[in-house]
């Protein structure tokens, strides 16, 4: 017979920018609780019955914490012992630590009226899309309304199985500047000219990036203006983006991944039954 679940008081702090709020919220939102995530960490220490979450002070959306406290049972199966307070610490934390900053490069070449005029050694390394001169200016002011946190639904595959992620994203950089060929200054005499979309994230939807990169080129090809691309966002319908829109993949390059100091040091040995660092985990697909 199972004996009687432990009983733990942890503290956590959040950046509750990208939440609804602290408390358990319908997993289907585009927004969910802190308390979403930090139950489905508890599932993978594998208890004998579900880990609830019982916090002692509610928060708002977007509002942050520096210490909210929450106590929980864990129920063990029959011959293991209960969870220590450090063991408990690190097992949750491993599935909370903060995610590292991914940067994206997304090449562009401009000049080429048709595919045969790139580079032989830039061939399935940039994308050349066709027409004219692109407006940069305009995809600069595009590209300034799609910063910040957003639901990114709209930028997202419209494959069935993406919509099982959340689409609210914060991107921290999106820059569009000069670039250069890969081997020097081959391009200058043919009148190419290399340009560069910098995005930067700690996470990114399926095939947001090269969405994104398509809507800029029509922006800057005039078939969009910057204020459509803002309604565009807010509808949150994949489907709302023509599938020509999608930028190709040759173009696309994972430029760096940072991870901060804390994220590389060593474990510490820290307070016994305190937990901190809620970040959401997610992937780049």
């Amino acid at each position: 017979m199972a004996g009687a679940p432990a009983r733990y008081l942890v503290f956590f702090q959040y950046f509750g920018t990208r939440y609804s709020g602290v408390m358990e919220t319908k997993s289907d939102q585009a927004l969910v609780g802190v308390q979403n995530y930090l139950e489905k960490a508890a599932e993978q220490l594998k208890p004998s019955a579900p880990i609830k979450f019982h916090i002692s002070s509610r928060t708002d959306s977007g509002v942050h914490a520096l210490a909210n406290a929450a106590h929980l049972d864990i129920q063990r199966a029959p011959g293991r012992a209960p969870f220590t307070g450090p063991q408990l610490l690190h097992g949750l934390n491993h599935f909370l630590k903060p995610e590292p900053i991914r940067t994206y490069v997304y090449r562009l070449l401009l000049g080429c009226a048709h595919r045969s005029q790139i580079p032989v050694f830039e061939q399935d390394l940039c994308w050349a899309p066709p027409g004219g001169p692109l407006d940069i200016p305009a995809m600069r002011a595009a590209a300034q309304l799609l910063l910040g946190t957003h639901d990114f639904s709209t930028f997202r595959s419209p494959r069935p199985e993406a919509a099982a992620q959340s689409p609210v994203r914060t991107l921290q950089l999106l820059q569009l500047q000069p670039g250069h060929g890969l081997l020097g200054q081959h391009h200058l005499h043919r009148g190419l000219e290399f340009w560069e979309v910098k995005v930067k994230s700690k996470s990114f939807l399926y095939r947001q990036v090269r969405r994104m990169v398509g809507a800029l080129v029509a922006v800057g090809q005039g078939r969009l203006a910057p204020g459509q691309l803002q309604q565009l966002l807010e509808l949150r319908d994949p489907r709302a983006l023509p599938p020509h829109a999608t930028a190709p993949p040759e173009g696309l390059f994972l430029h760096s991944v940072e991870y901060s100091p804390t994220d590389l040091a060593p474990p510490s040995a820290p307070a016994e039954e305190e937990l901190c660092g809620l970040s959401r985990k997610e992937f780049i697909t």
